[in-house]
């Protein structure tokens, strides 16, 4: 069960970042919600409230299913409206900053909860609309209390219109992408630091271990580490994950080693907990915020674009995530209850991680003085930090001299 469990929160941190999670869960809400009204229709409640508040009830069939109607039309043009900005955003960033910064605008959750409470309403106010009965002349029969509840839900509707136009302005704005990707990577880095804070980074040479191979094709995501360090514990087996995570992984090449020979259907348990997919995300990969912020640096140095001062600004943000990344380990070592070691996952070492950030810099602005300045003061900033390996400061050296 826990097994099964955890393949399952795992499915769902992969899915909430496609644009149609969290607007599908409103529109079964809305349509739920809609035949729960329904239902209360028949037990009397419009029949209660137009006892008590009269003038909150809609008492004529003809006024009712002309409002609805409107109202519905009128939130299907704002939502195809939004879906139209939501586009000319996603093509805005994809010209004028980086490609992948895409997968962060789509995973915007502010902006999935409106066009989820659009769906919502207009569901809510079609099923409303079908119980609707015009050849009814009783009006406690008519469903007045669940058109008031659709001229509330319009009413939402047009304030969540007015927020999307704000926070698409701002989504736009490349200081808002920079502080977004930043956040994310951050957390996830603070979130690895704590895990290393308790666990012995020591790990067995692997050279002599069984090697296997992927049967898939695909980015590697993610992995089900809980469920990997169940079975290692279960089997009494180490495992070594050959690949770093976003690397694009090719069928039949290396990708785990294991202390010793395991069965053909341990191995398929094995690989069932690993997450291939088409993109993936800061949340789960802080490398690839090094690779989004300096793409956008690089964009901005473009002779089509020529903007020093947002180069500048993604030196900053790199500066403080490669002031993180120095207290972190090269490796990530995950260990049982016992304290013994279970998994190692290869990871992008510090040295690898700096010289791909900084060979684009150097490429693309060595004819703008004031970013070669900013990067020489990143390293002064960074060469004044604690590392946890002296290495890191000698790879800082290092790329400071070539800089130079």
């Amino acid at each position: 069960m826990i097994s099964v469990y955890n393949k399952f929160i795992s499915f769902i941190n992969t899915i909430q970042g496609k644009i149609a999670f969290y607007p599908t869960l409103f529109s079964i809400t809305g349509f739920s919600f809609a035949l729960l009204m329904l239902y209360l229709e028949k037990e009397g409640i419009s029949a209660f409230v137009l006892e008590h508040i009269p003038q909150l009830v809609i008492n004529n069939a003809d006024t009712a299913k002309t409002l609805l109607s409107f109202l519905t039309g009128g939130i299907i043009s704002i939502m195809v409206f939004s879906f139209s900005m939501v586009m000319v955003l996603l093509n805005q960033a994809s010209s004028n900053f980086s490609p992948r910064v895409l997968p962060g605008l789509i995973s915007n959750r502010n902006h999935q909860y409106i066009l989820g409470v659009y769906l919502a309403t207009i569901l809510y106010n079609i099923f409303t609309l079908v119980g609707i009965n015009p050849q009814e002349n009783d009006k406690y029969q008519l469903p007045g209390f669940s058109v008031l509840i659709g001229i509330v839900f319009t009413v939402i509707c047009l304030g969540a219109f007015l927020y999307f136009i704000h926070s698409i302005s701002q989504a736009i704005q490349v200081n808002n992408i920079l502080d977004h990707i930043y956040k994310k990577a951050k957390n996830r880095l603070e979130s690895l630091l704590e895990h290393e804070t308790e666990k012995d980074p020591c790990f067995p040479d692997t050279s002599s271990w069984k090697t296997y191979y992927s049967s898939k094709t695909g980015y590697f995501q993610n992995i089900a580490i809980n469920n990997l360090k169940t079975i290692c514990t279960e089997h009494d087996i180490q495992l070594k994950i050959l690949p770093f995570q976003g690397m694009f992984i090719l069928k039949n090449v290396p990708i785990i080693q294991i202390n010793r020979e395991v069965e053909d259907d341990l191995i398929k348990n094995i690989f069932s907990n690993f997450n291939f997919a088409k993109g993936e995300f800061v949340e789960d990969n802080y490398v690839l915020a090094f690779k989004q912020i300096a793409e956008i640096g690089m964009k901005a140095m473009s002779p089509g674009i020529n903007d020093p001062g947002t180069a500048i600004s993604t030196i900053d943000y790199l500066t403080e995530l490669f002031a993180i990344r120095l207290r972190k380990s090269d490796k990530t070592i995950f260990n049982s209850k016992e304290n013994n070691a279970l998994i190692e996952i290869t990871t992008i070492n510090f040295k690898e991680l700096l010289y791909q950030v900084m060979v684009s810099y150097r490429t693309y602005c060595k004819h703008d003085l004031s970013c070669i300045q900013k990067l020489f003061i990143m390293f002064k900033y960074l060469l004044l930090q604690e590392a946890l390996l002296p290495e890191y400061h000698d790879a800082l050296l290092a790329e400071a001299k070539l800089l130079y």
